[in-house]
């Protein structure tokens, strides 16, 4: 989306929809709403009123002009009551903006709104990412249908040159985060491991200091990758490890940020055979991997002045003759050995190769991304990603990084009493435990076995990267949320800073 800034007043801005952010249904106008009221003869204060649009996030209304302002239409946008109003709620407000106008498409205009408390450059950054998010469409393989237009301009009327810059960088770290919902959306016999790898390599050529390598079977048996290797053995489609490094020209300090991704595009369960209902949705199983090839996209795409490399492990995890077993004692490129109790335990045992291959490449600080544990669903919902570390420091930088950019993230406990979950009576650790104690924690003691020197950062996307349902907010479709993204492009902006 291309963004600009109007040097004139809302009635004057020339637009298919000219949105008008509306809070606290018992409050007035604000001053820019209260003037494009009255030269619409007091129907915007009526059609609020009427469909109570400040009452929720969400709600939106829209009026069809008569050549009274510039703009085609009028939309009124729900930000809910003022005491809850932060970025979310202007996020869902413009997110109904975008689901109310889905046939328009064009130039939409966004009155941003002095009388929020939150800063203009906050209000212009999370409209265009309600906007872009919410109007985001799942729908690419189907054949007939009418697909909703997308604004290809946006004008903030009101904002600053600091208001500009955030928009336009929210809008490119936007368009990166659909990406990644492309991918986790793709059906699994279209996005196997090796069309990940393109996607990798397709963007490498496309963005400058970026470069991509994919290593095959054969290579990733070279690096003596035996846990990753297990997990791949029972399929058709070989497995790929996708390799992206980004080199800007002049980098900032001395960390490199490793970024290492779950990248299961379709996960059955192997012998220990998931249940059929909803076994459709693990082609998103891949989340955590799309997050880190389109998020060090998006941090290449800005431009950022940081060393970055990212690693994903990418395979499936079938059932078969030739697929691994519960009671098979795998070893992984660290040496280190690990009796398989549960074969639908597979992302731990991808990421721990992934992980040390990571930190052999001179990644200092490492965030891994995964979809790992149900359980983290049943705990935090599908709003928080649980945030595990060897460091409190980083650990809390990223979920600092993870609220700032609207990739909500809390911090759980890692303790080395933790670790008899992983106790094994024949190998070093387990994959898993027959106790039901404790199973997000235990995947994370799990993968700090690999994790090597250096801080090292575990998120458990597990309900934020793919929704069974519907969230009530911007992000309101089934499917791919493109989580992370927008918290790898934040913790790296801040990072080199």
């Amino acid at each position: 989306m291309r963004v600009e800034l109007s040097s004139g007043d809302a009635e004057s801005v020339e637009a298919d929809v000219l949105a008008v952010p509306l809070a606290d249904p018992s409050a007035p106008l604000p001053a820019g709403a209260s003037r494009l009221d009255e030269l619409l003869g007091g129907r915007l204060r009526r059609v609020a009123e009427e469909e109570q649009v400040a009452k929720k996030a969400g709600q939106a209304a829209v009026l069809h002009l008569g050549g009274e302002i510039a703009a085609g239409r009028l939309a009124a946008a729900g930000l809910g009551p003022g005491a809850a109003i932060d970025p979310d709620a202007v996020r869902t407000g413009a997110s109904g903006v975008a689901r109310a106008t889905a046939a328009v498409g064009g130039t939409i205009a966004w009155l941003l709104d002095d009388g929020l408390a939150l800063p203009a450059a906050e209000q212009a950054r999370a409209a265009v990412e309600g906007l872009m998010l919410g109007g985001y469409d799942p729908g690419r393989w189907k054949a007939d249908g009418d697909r909703p237009k997308h604004f290809e301009r946006l004008v903030l009327v009101g904002g600053d040159d600091g208001a500009l810059a955030a928009a336009e960088r929210a809008s490119r770290v936007a368009t990166a985060a659909n990406r990644a919902r492309d991918l986790a959306n793709a059906p699994p016999n279209e996005l196997t491991p090796e069309a990940l790898a393109d996607r990798a390599a397709e963007l490498a050529d496309a963005t400058e200091h970026l470069t991509a390598e994919a290593l095959g079977p054969a290579e990733i048996r070279e690096l003596r990758m035996g846990s990753f290797l297990a997990v791949a053995q029972g399929s058709h489609n070989e497995p790929r490890l996708i390799v992206l490094r980004y080199d800007p020209p002049e980098p900032q300090g001395d960390v490199v940020l490793g970024l290492v991704g779950k990248g299961i595009t379709f996960d059955t369960g192997g012998i220990s055979l998931k249940p059929a209902a909803y076994m459709e949705d693990m082609k998103g199983d891949m989340a955590g991997a799309a997050a880190v090839v389109e998020g060090i996209g998006a941090v290449a795409d800005l431009g950022l002045p940081l060393r970055a490399i990212g690693v994903v492990a990418a395979t499936e995890n079938m059932p078969g003759g030739g697929a691994f077993r519960p009671g098979d004692i795998l070893t992984a490129r660290n040496g280190k050995t690990i009796e398989v109790i549960n074969t639908d335990a597979e992302g731990r045992l991808v990421l721990a190769d992934a992980l040390v291959y990571a930190r052999e490449q001179g990644a200092t600080h490492i965030v891994d991304f995964a979809t790992l544990t149900g359980v983290m669903e049943t705990a935090l919902g599908d709003l928080y990603a649980g945030v595990f570390g060897n460091d409190a420091d980083w650990r809390d930088r990223v979920v600092e990084a993870g609220e700032a950019s609207g990739d909500h993230a809390w911090a759980l406990p890692l303790h080395e009493r933790f670790r008899r979950y992983i106790d094994s009576n024949y190998a070093d650790m387990k994959n898993s435990s027959i106790l039901r104690q404790g199973v997000p924690v235990l995947a994370a003691e799990f993968l700090q076995e690999f994790a090597g020197e250096g801080p090292w950062a575990h998120i458990d996307m597990a309900g934020t990267g793919f929704f069974r349902w519907p969230r009530p907010d911007y992000l309101w479709q089934k499917g791919g949320t493109g989580y992370g993204v927008r918290l790898i492009a934040e913790l790296a902006g801040r990072l080199s800073a």
